[in-house]
């Protein structure tokens, strides 16, 4: 990747012409409702999973189809955000915006009221599809409302906040509306936001139709999508077979043949997908790849941690919920500092790693959490300087990720950040659940199946899942050491929003 690939010119116009508002109130309450937005897209990742259970018991499906009520939101999320990313920059960043957020509502009420295993599939996989058109066009939004702003690395450390700790956010409020309500209000809820953010989003948002309006790459989405699907599906199914079953490395196989014939067209294609100038940025490069690695590690957090607290401790969902809040706390200040002080000031080089190393190293003291182990002496502390890490990596991360994107490019870019995070997380829980379990079988192998064997058992795959979530923390920090550029020079932030 070249050193003179970089542009530190912000982008002055939004590609539809209009300036990004500047010094303007209206630029907070377009935050507002973007991170509404956002949350409501995050939060489905994982409040849905402590519903499950009671889902499942409702409407009468087996253990082997509960996992498709995850999977088909992920494998329709994951599959068409380059095309969502690409329609924002195509059709108009606000229209594009607005029809997700209204899908993604109706998705969620049919969903809700599914009567039967079906329809809640349906329902499921149509909020992926409304959500891959949400999530990339907010990103965008962001991007250009906040461009040349001295408020950009502000607004940015919110949306990594929301990225990072929606996933802890998901999990207490899942617990909370399922205890008191009903399973079906995780997915109810969304209309709360939905409302919300298109009032404010038919009000705040500035974008009609852009002056310039390429051919859709009509090739390049196939080869995409389908590359995508092939790649989130194949992982999960290394969950619930094996690797060795076709319909793991067959579908990864079809991944590498369709992602790589992807690439190879976007280098001859007239109007690009994805155009080649998004990816050749060294700084950008790293914050994808950053971005992917340590979303990878982040799902040892909430998905062992959670089995932890509520199987080998007890908690009850909500008590579960709570008992991430403080990390989400410190991860929410962390971003803000980390994007308005530390990084503009000291550059990515040196931030993003350090904060990749603290994220590892709270992982493993993970690994010696055992059945008498207290929340507040043996995990709290450590949850807390998780935040501390992740909010280091992943706010500035995404910011710099989407900074300098000529205009025409600010949709396909975002939409990109989002794909490197569902992938990272797609392929993190594949691998630490494959891993965990393989650890769990062998700790038992040849031993008497008592009680107390079962749960230590099950404590060595999770500390065995902590290890792996370190390392990959531990490989974004090289990573980031590696391409990052050195120094201030390094850092795509505005000479305005280095300035303070």
């Amino acid at each position: 990747m070249s050193h003179d690939v970089h542009d530190h010119r912000p982008a002055t116009t939004a590609h539809d012409g209009t300036p990004p508002a500047r010094g303007d109130s209206r630029q907070w309450w377009v935050l507002g409702v973007i991170a509404l937005a956002q949350l409501m897209v995050v939060l489905d990742a994982t409040i849905v999973n402590i519903a499950l259970p009671s889902a499942q018991k409702e409407l009468g499906f087996s253990d082997g189809n509960r996992q498709w009520v995850v999977t088909a939101y992920s494998l329709a999320f994951g599959s068409l955000l380059l095309l969502g990313g690409r329609l924002a920059d195509l059709i108009g960043r606000k229209a594009v915006f607005l029809a997700g957020v209204v899908g993604f509502a109706a998705s969620s009420a049919l969903a809700g009221a599914a009567q039967n295993f079906t329809v809640l599939i349906v329902g499921r996989t149509l909020q992926g599809l409304f959500g891959a058109l949400l999530a990339p066009a907010a990103l965008a939004l962001l991007n250009i409302t906040f461009a040349g702003t001295r408020h950009r690395a502000k607004a940015f450390g919110v949306y990594g906040a929301i990225a990072g700790a929606g996933g802890g956010i998901g999990l207490l409020l899942g617990g909370v509306l399922t205890e008191h309500l009903s399973w079906r209000w995780t997915l109810y809820v969304n209309l709360v936001f939905a409302v919300l953010a298109v009032v404010g989003g038919s009000v705040f948002l500035r974008g009609g139709r852009p002056d310039d309006r390429p051919s859709l790459d009509i090739p390049g989405t196939l080869l995409a999508s389908g590359g995508l699907f092939s790649l989130v599906y194949g992982f999960s199914n290394a969950e619930r077979h094996h690797w060795s079953s076709p319909l793991t490395w067959g579908f990864l196989t079809a991944a590498g043949v369709l992602l790589a014939a992807f690439a190879a067209w976007q280098g001859r294609a007239g109007h690009p997908l994805l155009p080649l100038r998004v990816l050749a940025d060294r700084d950008r490069a790293a914050s994808f790849s950053v971005v992917a690695v340590c979303g990878a590690g982040l799902f040892g957090v909430f998905l062992f941690l959670t089995y932890y607290l509520q199987t080998s401790l007890g908690f009850d969902p909500v008590k579960t919920g709570l008992a991430f809040l403080p990390m989400i706390g410190v991860l929410m200040v962390t971003a803000q500092v980390s994007t308005i002080v530390l990084v503009p000031r000291l550059g990515p080089k040196y931030i993003i790693p350090a904060g990749a190393l603290i994220a590892a190293f709270a992982l493993t003291r993970f690994t010696g959490l055992g059945l008498s182990s207290g929340y507040a002496a043996d995990i709290l502390p450590w949850l807390m300087v998780m935040g501390l890490g992740i909010g280091l990596v992943l706010p500035p991360a995404v910011s710099l990720a989407t900074s300098g994107l000529a205009p025409e490019d600010t949709g396909v870019g975002s939409a990109t950040v989002n794909t490197m995070q569902q992938i990272g997380g797609a392929v993190g829980t594949a691998l630490l659940n494959t891993l965990a379990t393989s650890a769990a079988t062998a700790y038992a192998r040849g031993k008497q199946p008592t009680p107390q064997l079962l749960a230590q058992a099950q404590l060595h795959s999770y500390a065995t899942a902590y290890w792996w979530s370190a390392g990959f923390f531990l490989a974004g920090a090289v990573i980031s050491v590696l391409l990052y550029r050195g120094g201030r020079a390094g850092v795509r932030y505005d000479d305005e929003t280095a300035r303070g």
